[in-house]
């Protein structure tokens, strides 16, 4: 398996065809993802083959966002099934990464630890300090979708979401559930 060349590949097509209007999912959100997800990975004890996989997932799940941004996931995986075989990863590779992938699908559902780990990276901004930064840009990406109107509307939705989310590793919760709940009661005050 050729991670850096199958990661680099994706990420260029991130870079160059993903509309202007995703300011938050975009390869900026695809390599901040690798990055948590190789973390709270590390913390687990996933080495190998498996973080291998997991790390593929990571750079590919947000992919179908270049072909539509509802049902994306389902995208992701068929442009991992299209494009991972040239990097020589097999067909049970890629049925487990695209596993990984869909267990980012909201509601998360994740079945296994590699699908907690890779639920739990995507939504490691929430227990993080640069959180309101990242909301922002996920605020104007929605507002160009339709998804939220005004700021109190899209604070409503965060609360709300930021509610109902928990993170299912048990180094994701020790890692980011403080600052996630902090970050909850800033959201708050403000409505």
């Amino acid at each position: 398996m050729q991670l850096d060349d199958a990661g680099n590949f994706i990420i260029q097509r991130l870079k160059t065809e993903l509309p202007g209007h995703l300011v938050y999912h975009n390869a900026d959100h695809a390599k901040d993802v690798y990055d948590a997800a190789k973390h709270i990975a590390e913390a687990q004890g996933i080495a190998g083959e498996e973080l291998t996989l997991l790390l593929t997932a990571a750079y590919y799940h947000d992919s179908g966002f270049l072909i539509k941004a509802e049902g994306h996931e389902e995208e992701s995986c068929r442009i991992a099934r299209e494009t991972l075989p040239y990097y020589g990863y097999t067909r049970d590779e890629i049925a487990k990464i695209c596993g990984m992938i869909l267990a980012t699908r909201l509601p998360q559902s994740p079945q296994n630890l590699l699908e907690e780990i890779l639920a739990d990276a995507d939504l490691d901004n929430l227990g993080r300090d640069d959180f309101f930064i990242i909301s922002e840009r996920l605020f104007l990406e929605s507002l160009y979708l339709g998804k939220a109107a005004t700021k109190d509307e899209w604070n409503g939705q965060q609360i709300n979401f930021m509610e109902n989310h928990r993170y299912f590793t048990k180094s994701a919760i020790n890692l980011r559930q403080a600052k996630k709940d902090a970050n909850l009661g800033r959201i708050k005050v403000q409505v």
